[in-house]
């Protein structure tokens, strides 16, 4: 089966997504539960340190970022990874990519969605038993399979009131974190840990930057997705930096005993305005996971699409509603797949794959750069980056630093997964064969 080439007006989907619906997609895609939890562990690894922790990080993860930038000014059409990949390597590591992205992220959305129950029960602790707890995934995937079918603005506006409602708890945090600036902040700038708990800190602190890979796939979508895109990630990166490393001072300066403190932010919200201020602040959380589901639905969806759409996947995943002009039959199967891993379970031994595969897909579209670039050569909106390959050779230098953290049963299950795919992909391509024949 020979796979269509990437044609961005073979799209049906309406671009309708303005650089700051872009921006949301990427700011939920990387501030997710994790805020909430990592303070009491980077204070633990790095003391007074660890503010610098989360600014040091945004450093180390901004070659992928700009990586990500270049690459996603050269396209317009669905994909992101996918498309990087096509171009330089073809249409097999085109749907390995896809494929692999895929199934980490399904797995990473049951399980998130399995957190937002059990937030819930923070209000609710009947939500925590079985048939509740069953009703409430169905209930909370239904609602988000809907809210994505009824079309990309829809999605973009209910995206854009969760994120009003996670960010302000943090953003008033984070403004009490600022007004804590003094001397002795830039001081304890001097006062990093030794090298092995400085590398344990870094590791845990830069996977709360991940996650912005995700908006890029909506490129199709987009009003302006070669000029929009770059700015996007950008300021997703820029204001998540600032929020995080304030948040973590703040957080010193309202729990002397931060580093033995569980649900930190919550218990900082409990101490600064009493129970009400930790209500608000794990109602923060819960819209925080919330919008990190529809966002991860919203992009991932359109993964299965691009393959439907370039017949890698049945014709069906490609179909688009012609009442709401959605990726409604991508939308759907995915909710049902994400709904059933997480009442029976059965994803957890999955859970393992996101790490690995994330960092893979990061090495693979910066191998992609120099296929992109050559082919982008004489287009004005390609943006190129200064330095020459300075910013990708960092980009791959991070990634294998944090390969080296990655476990065995990550790599097994990883091999597992890419074979299963090479399966797939190979039953695709003889029944295209065969179709052609006849």
């Amino acid at each position: 089966m020979s796979v269509p080439e990437v044609a961005d007006d073979r799209e049906p989907l309406k671009r309708q997504l303005s650089v700051f619906a872009l921006w949301l997609l990427m700011i939920n895609g990387m501030i997710g539960a994790g805020i909430f939890g990592v303070p009491a562990s980077a204070e633990r690894l790095a003391g007074v340190f660890s503010p610098w922790v989360f600014v040091i990080c945004a450093v180390m993860i901004a070659p992928i970022v700009l990586c990500f930038a270049q690459l996603a000014s050269a396209f317009q059409g669905t994909g992101g990874p996918m498309l990087y990949a096509r171009v330089a390597f073809g249409p097999f590591v085109s749907f390995q990519a896809g494929w692999a992205y895929y199934v980490a992220r399904v797995t990473s959305f049951a399980a998130n969605l399995s957190l937002l129950v059990a937030s819930v029960g923070y209000f609710w602790p009947a939500a925590n038993s079985g048939a509740v707890r069953i009703g409430l995934l169905l209930v909370l995937s239904g609602g988000l399979v809907w809210i994505n079918i009824v079309g990309a603005r829809a999605a973009v506006r209910s995206l854009g009131g969760l994120t009003v409602v996670k960010l302000l708890p943090l953003i008033a945090l984070a403004g009490y974190g600022l007004f804590s600036l003094d001397q002795t902040v830039f001081a304890s700038a001097t006062q990093s840990p030794a090298g092995a708990e400085l590398g344990a800190v870094l590791l845990l602190v830069i996977y709360a930057y991940v996650g912005f890979e995700s908006g890029v796939v909506p490129a199709g979508e987009a009003k302006n997705p070669k000029r929009d895109m770059p700015r996007a990630l950008l300021w997703a990166l820029a204001v998540s930096a600032v929020l995080y490393a304030l948040i973590q001072l703040a957080a010193q300066r309202i729990l002397p005993d931060l580093p033995n403190t569980e649900r930190a932010l919550v218990a900082a919200g409990d101490v600064w305005f009493g129970p009400v201020g930790a209500v608000l602040v794990m109602a923060g959380l819960v819209a925080s996971v919330t919008g990190n589901l529809l966002g991860s639905m919203f992009s991932t969806a359109r993964m299965s699409y691009r393959l439907g759409l370039d017949g890698q996947l049945p014709a069906w995943f490609g179909a688009v509603s012609e009442r709401y002009t959605t990726p409604a039959n991508s939308i759907a199967f995915y909710g049902l797949l994400a709904f059933a891993l997480a009442a029976s379970g059965s994803f957890v031994w999955l859970a393992v794959l996101s790490v690995l595969i994330r960092l893979l897909l990061y090495l693979l579209c910066v191998a992609s750069m120099p296929a992109v670039k050559r082919q982008s050569a004489a287009d004005p909106d390609f943006m190129r980056l200064p330095g020459g390959w300075l910013v990708p050779g960092l980009a791959v230098l991070v990634c294998l630093g944090l390969l080296t953290q990655v476990k065995l049963n990550s790599v097994l299950a990883t091999l597992a997964l890419l074979a299963a795919g090479s399966v797939l992909y190979a039953v695709a391509n003889r029944g295209g064969r065969k179709g052609a024949a006849e």
